[in-house]
């Protein structure tokens, strides 16, 4: 008798399994395109091409697809003041989503956006924001261009 149950049952069961292998039983691994819209995509867009003259593009930015430690610290401490994007000048301010938003969160966001709208760039995971938010911790202005520009490329 082939049913419902013996066909996906066992399935099911070993991807709970695996789960549980992982150690990851009951815990979901936050969404990076959810956290996007809900937190990025009004200055961004969805479309992550931002506003022309207002908001910097994310699509085909070398701050998303560059160094890591550098697109982390704008994420946690947030930028201001001018920055070129893309071959253009745009004079406003992240606002600094490190006190809202978990380490998960923003490595799912992070890796969210260093994969999409043709950006291809390596995934950034948990450990390493948890790693840039200790080194920063002491931060408590946004940054702004000049002073990322001065950091070096940060070893993973």
């Amino acid at each position: 008798m082939h049913s419902y149950f013996t066909s996906f049952a066992p399935r099911a069961a070993l991807a709970a399994f695996a789960l549980v292998i992982a150690g990851r039983a009951g815990a979901q691994q936050p969404d990076g395109k959810t956290v996007f819209s809900t937190t990025c995509a009004a200055c961004h867009q969805a479309t992550g091409q931002g506003v022309d003259g207002t908001f910097p593009p994310l699509a085909g930015s070398e701050w998303v697809t560059g160094d890591d430690a550098k697109l982390v610290r704008i994420v946690l401490q947030g930028l201001t003041g001018p920055v070129e994007v893309a071959g253009e000048t745009f004079n406003s301010a992240m606002p600094a989503w490190g006190a809202v938003l978990n380490d998960a969160d923003i490595a799912a966001v992070t890796t969210y956006i260093r994969g999409a709208w043709g950006n291809k760039a390596t995934p950034i995971t948990t450990a390493r924001i948890t790693s840039l938010r200790a080194a920063t911790k002491a931060r408590t202005t946004p940054w702004t261009a000049a002073e990322l520009a001065q950091i070096p490329k940060a070893s993973k």
